[in-house]
């Protein structure tokens, strides 16, 4: 089945439900019904492996056991369906007892339905959707590869519902980043805001082809790690990860802030960090105090910077997609975060990103600053990426590709400054006493700002009088060739 055809299929079914509001419903909706049905495929092959395998998953709620259609007329549906799955099937497994001693496996079961929902009213079009789902082996390699598409399908229709926008960032970006840092077998990579899993999935395509041996997959299995807050792009992550054979996700869902940053021992740390932190949000003051004073901060996307700072091992690298608002804010926290990352760390690169990334999401300009802890800065190379040729901006049907990275690639290896046809720098370096000297603004090789003439108001209407009258010519004329049509019909 073609990804297309899926996601339609399921598209037409739930615009029927009175009970889905929308597009980010839907997609929670989904999310949940793929969980069951991947991992059942999953515990099948367990059992193979295992002949002492139990599940976690109580008797009577396996997927095989009440969602397969068998055609006999004895499946569950209508009323019935939706009473064994309200009253029993996400209430038991929002209930499975979990241990320290369950493995990750298994307890990842019940923190994918700790906030999960069903929002289908209509028992008989759940059940339609469940045989959609149901026709898919994802056992199969040729299925399990058709996943990929349909989970990028969904993430995509993320970007665009609501506020649900924020757990997915865009596959160029990250398989952009997990290129560049370049992990490796036996390095720990992590993602501590992780959303869908979109930087871990990066990693793992990487890693994918550096196994050769039984080792190597053990390398593998426990090379990523990521904590997601929300419990849809949780179920999402967890899924995806079990499709890249990865048996045991170690992503927890949870808050990363939680806990006070002077903790973390050296077991606490990665060799690779990469992410898309959460910003223009705000976290409780308690969350704060997690922090030293001076790096205490209102604004999210600081607090995860800090954060990565206590988590990186000694020479750890580092790839993070941050606003623009931290290029050039001023308050303390900014400014003191800077100065550790100048101090502290190596931040040899930072890369301007053109608009519309995100949009519809947000509009929001961002920029990958790339950092390792080799010891304090010598000097940071600034680029300016540009819009494709041929591209006034990305949208949905227009994404930005990784081949639109190519001139970075290209200028990675052989830095050298660049200036534009205006005599702006496109490529610079700046060495940490610059920076300081410019009062720890970033702001540097950025993008062109567009001026509007600005007419005054007898201008104006002129321009408009001229402009109308044109178009008039226009319509004038196209209402006359279709009127001597329709005379030579006659």
């Amino acid at each position: 089945m073609a990804n297309t055809q899926f996601v339609k299929r399921i598209q037409d079914i739930m615009r029927n439900d009175p009970g889905i509001n929308g597009d980010a419903q839907r997609i929670e909706q989904l999310s949940w019904i793929l969980f069951l049905k991947i991992y059942d495929d999953r515990e099948m092959i367990w059992e193979l492996d295992d002949d002492d395998y139990t599940s976690i998953i109580p008797d009577g709620l396996h997927w095989r056991e009440w969602a397969q259609d068998n055609k006999d007329g004895q499946s569950l549906t209508g009323d019935e369906l939706l009473d064994f799955v309200n009253n029993r099937l996400l209430p038991s497994l929002k209930k499975i007892t979990v241990t320290s001693d369950t493995p990750i496996s298994k307890s990842i079961v019940k923190d994918a339905f700790i906030d999960a929902n069903n929002y289908m009213k209509n028992g008989i079009l759940l059940r339609q959707v469940i045989n959609v789902v149901n026709d898919v082996d994802f056992t199969d390699p040729k299925d399990r590869h058709l996943f990929n598409d349909i989970y990028e399908g969904i993430l995509k229709e993320l970007q665009s519902a609501g506020n649900s926008g924020e757990f997915y960032t865009p596959r160029a970006l990250t398989d952009f980043i997990a290129k560049t840092l370049q992990p490796k077998l036996g390095e720990r990579v992590a993602d501590l805001a992780c959303g869908t899993g979109g930087f871990l999935v990066s990693t793992l395509n990487i890693l994918n082809n550096q196994v050769k041996t039984v080792e190597d997959r053990e390398n593998y299995n426990r090379a990523v790690f990521g904590i997601e807050k929300k419990g849809q792009p949780y179920i999402l992550a967890v899924t995806n990860l079990l499709l890249h054979d990865v048996d045991n996700p170690d992503i927890i869902h949870g808050n990363s802030l939680e806990k006070r940053v002077t903790d973390y021992t050296d077991k606490d740390k990665f060799d690779v960090i990469m992410m898309n932190p959460p910003f223009g949000g705000s976290e409780l003051p308690v969350i704060k105090q997690n922090f030293p004073t001076d790096l205490q901060s209102s604004e999210t996307a600081d607090l995860f910077l800090a954060l990565i700072m206590y988590r990186l091992k000694d020479n750890g690298r580092v790839g993070v997609i941050l606003p623009d608002g931290f290029l050039f804010g001023n308050d303390e926290a900014k400014i003191n975060l800077k100065k550790r990352m100048l101090n502290d760390f190596n931040l040899h690169t930072i890369i301007r990103l053109p608009g519309s990334i995100f949009s519809p999401y947000t509009s929001i300009d961002t920029n990958i600053l790339f950092f390792d802890k080799t010891g304090p800065t010598k000097q940071t190379w600034f680029y300016r990426l540009d819009m494709p040729e041929g591209y006034k901006h990305f949208s949905k049907t227009r994404p930005m590709k990784l081949e639109h990275f190519k001139s970075v690639e290209e200028w990675w290896n052989n830095r050298n400054e660049i200036q534009d046809d205006a005599g702006n720098y496109k490529s610079k370096a700046y060495t940490p006493q610059e920076l300081a000297d410019n009062n720890y603004n970033f702001d540097l090789c950025g993008f062109p700002t567009e001026t509007e003439e600005v007419l005054s108001p007898e201008e104006l209407m002129s321009k408009y009088k001229e402009e109308r009258a044109k178009l008039n010519e226009k319509i004038d004329k196209t209402l006359g060739k279709i009127k001597d049509l329709l005379e030579e019909d006659d």
